[in-house]
Formats: C-alpha cells, sequence, structure tokens
C-alpha cells in the first residue's frame, strides 16, 4: 500500500513540473527579493534582503562603509535612486496620507522604519520587520507598485516626530525594490 502511495505522489509532482507549478511544502507562496545599495558616489555598499512573512516585510541589511552611529532608513515612494541626493526616490512611501513619525499622535507613513546603529567599523547586519508594507503587488501599501520603491539610508537619526522625514538628514544610500 506504502509503495502505491508513493509512486501516486511521484507521478503527481511529475505532473506538476510539467505545468510549471512548485507548491511549497508549507503550502504558501514566499515573496523574496534582494537588493544593492549604493552610497552617494554609486559604490556599492551591501544588500538588503526582503521576505513577505507571516507578520510583515523582512529586512535584513548587510552594509559597510557607513560612517558609525544611528541612521534613519525609511522606505521611499519611487523605485530610483540616483546618486549623489536620491531625490528621485520621492517622498516616503504614505499611501494612507499620514503625517511622519512613529511619536507622531496622527500616526505615521507606512515606510517608516526604526533608526539603524552603524557600529565603529560602519557595518550593519541586522533584520528588522515591518508590518505595514507588502511584497503583494496590487495592494495599496505593496513596494512592488507600478514604479517600485527604494530604500533610503538618510545621514542622521530619525527623530520619530517631525514631518515629513523625521529631520534625518541628508540621503546618503540608496536601493531600488521593484
Amino acid at each position: 500500500m506504502k509503495k502505491w502511495m508513493l509512486i501516486g505522489l511521484i507521478l503527481l509532482m511529475a505532473g506538476c513540473s510539467q505545468q510549471n507549478m512548485m507548491i511549497p511544502v508549507s503550502g504558501e507562496i514566499e515573496h523574496k527579493l534582494a537588493t544593492s545599495i549604493v552610497n552617494s558616489d554609486g559604490k556599492g555598499i551591501g544588500t538588503a534582503e526582503l521576505t513577505e512573512t507571516k507578520t510583515g516585510v523582512k529586512i535584513r541589511l548587510v552594509l559597510k562603509d557607513l560612517e558609525p552611529g544611528k541612521k534613519a532608513i525609511h522606505f521611499h515612494e519611487v523605485g530610483k535612486c540616483e546618486p549623489p541626493k536620491f531625490t528621485t526616490a520621492g517622498a516616503h512611501m504614505n499611501p494612507s496620507g499620514k503625517e511622519h513619525g512613529f511619536d507622531n499622535p496622527k500616526g505615521y507613513h507606512a515606510g517608516d522604519l526604526p533608526n539603524l546603529n552603524v557600529s565603529k567599523d560602519g557595518t550593519v547586519d541586522l533584520e528588522i520587520v515591518t508590518p505595514n508594507v507588502t511584497l503583494e503587488k496590487g495592494r495599496k501599501n505593496s513596494l512592488l507598485d507600478e514604479d517600485g520603491s527604494a530604500l533610503i539610508i538618510h545621514a542622521g537619526p530619525d527623530d520619530y516626530v517631525t514631518d515629513p522625514s523625521g529631520n534625518s538628514g541628508d540621503r546618503i544610500a540608496c536601493g531600488i525594490i521593484d
């Protein structure tokens, strides 16, 4: 009996593969992408890997060659990273039209993220999870809309209140999400 069940399973899998269909063991489709992060000189300084999870989008950052200290990081509304100022990335991702900052009583942007702490050697290696965005196309808060989005790192920390950008300073690094 077990032998016939195994043969049936193999035939079922073979049929699925002929139709270019792949079903994960968990039964859930995983959305995942990676992007290179460049500094204001256009030089690569690391990567960001984004993965859709049950609790939100997980961002894994591995960066180098940054000035030590706290830095703001935000999702911006356009997937363009033209150095040196990265203004082509537009404003913070804000599909609900809220004001900026986690401590703002009027809410915060979907693109607002916790500050990064860059180590003394200029590196970052951490994960952040945000429930405010998705990698699912067609959703209001999707990072993958018609013009994509960008992950921007600022020169200073976000004060979590000041609208529109948390008084976080210049844009110093950028990664395209599309």
